[in-house]
Parts: C-alpha cells; structure tokens; sequence
C-alpha cells in the first residue's frame, strides 16, 4: 500500500481526506508535531515514514485579514514552508502535491484554465492579495520539483461559515468534504488542476444550503477586498473524474 505524509493533518481539508481514503497509508502530523516552517522537522518526517507521497494541505489561510496583521506568518508558512516541504521531496524522490488556490488568478473575468496568466488582485494590498501571492510562491517552489500537482482550490468549510454571502463576487466553491475525494483520484497526476464546482456567486451558492442567509455586496466587506470574479474551468478535473 502506497503512502501518503499530509501536512495540517487537524484542518478539516485533512480529516475529510483521511475520512475519504481507501486506498492509501495516511500518515497526518498536527502543525506541532511537524511545522513545515522547519526544514529539519519535514525531513525528519520524511525519512520516518519514507512516503510516496508528500499531500501538502497545511497553511497559513482565514481568515484573510490574518496575511495583512501577520505577513511574516504568511511568508514563514506559506512560501518558505512550502520551498522546505519541495525541498525535502526532491531530496528524498518524494512525489509532492500541493493544495493551491483560486487567488492565484487576478479574479476579474474568471473561467480561469490552468495555463491562463496568474498574478493575485492588483490596486489593493491587503489580506487576500498577500494570501494569494503567499499561496502563488508556494507553487514556484513545487513547480521546480519535476514529481509534482498543484492543486488550484476552490474550497469552503461545511457547513457555510458565514452569515451573510456576497451576490457579487463569483467562484468555483465546492465545499470540504466534497474536495476530498477528488483530490485523491488526483493523486497520479502531474502539472496543475483546477479543482472546485460549477461558477456561481457566493450567495447563489450559500442559499443552496441556507435559504435564510442574507445577501450582500461586496462593498459591504470592510476588512479585505475579494476579487469579483475567481472562477476556474474545471473540465481537465471532469474528465479525470469521468475516468475514475
């Protein structure tokens, strides 16, 4: 049986991926038990376990005003944590999958495939700019490991964490446990899949699930600015899916 070393193995991404699995050994530390800002910490982990695969879920992410109070944080975890984990992978012929995002792409006309120009929200420096940027170096350092996927997420808690949910402001979103099993038919392949479900606004998606939540514009979100418009193709995700 093949194994997998998952970083942030308490977030929820990890526990719906471990809850998912039938496949694979899963092996998944907390942050304290391997902090991927510790190079010395991975490669420890790494030669315990001697994995196939490296599934790197732990991150620095909400809420986004965190990337504006504690970018130190957003670099230590994010990009040189991530250079650490593809570090210790190419040492070690680990195969290394990254959980991206969709604020990689500028979010202002969406549909986004995955060789379109990226580049996070420009005319703001904030939360959400940073985290995507953040996210963004993570993946110059896996794209430098030839065994590698970037996984570009678009990906919510369940159930919805909001009380209200913008009208204008579209995404893929899909939420957690959904994402989960996906991501493990992913695992074979290489280069970078969108991942998330069909483009819709945030409150088109959120009433779904709660009628009741309230509507409201993306002016009215005082502490960060969310591109209007993040939406990714997902048909090189499909068809890998058709396939399963």
């Amino acid at each position: 049986m093949k194994k997998i070393l998952m970083s942030g193995g308490a977030g929820n991404l990890a526990k719906h991926i471990i809850g998912a699995n039938q496949e694979y050994d899963i092996y998944a530390p907390t942050r304290s038990e391997m902090d991927v800002s510790s190079y010395d910490q991975v490669e420890a982990w790494i030669e315990k376990i001697n994995p196939d695969i490296f599934l790197h879920c732990g991150a620095f992410t909400r809420p986004m005003n965190k990337h504006q109070k504690y970018p130190v944080t957003s670099i230590k975890t994010n990009i040189v944590g991530t250079s650490n984990v593809a570090m210790s992978c190419i040492k070690n012929n680990v195969k290394l999958v990254y959980i991206s995002t969709d604020y990689v792409y500028p979010g202002t006309e969406g549909n986004y495939r995955e060789n379109d120009p990226i580049g996070p929200i420009e005319g703001k420096s904030d939360g959400v700019s940073k985290y995507g940027w953040s996210k963004l170096g993570g993946e110059c350092a896996t794209r430098i490991h030839d065994n590698s996927l970037i996984i570009r997420a678009c990906i919510c808690n369940s159930p919805f964490p909001h009380p209200r949910a913008a009208s204008d402001i579209k995404k893929s979103l899909m939420f957690d446990y959904e994402a989960a099993p996906i991501i493990l038919m992913l695992l074979n392949e290489t280069g970078i899949i969108n991942v998330g479900g069909d483009s819709c606004t945030v409150y088109e998606f959120a009433s779904k699930y709660n009628p009741s939540i309230e509507k409201i514009k993306s002016s009215e979100i005082l502490d960060v600015k969310i591109s209007p418009d993040t939406s990714m193709c997902t048909k090189k995700m499909k068809k890998i899916i058709e396939y399963y």
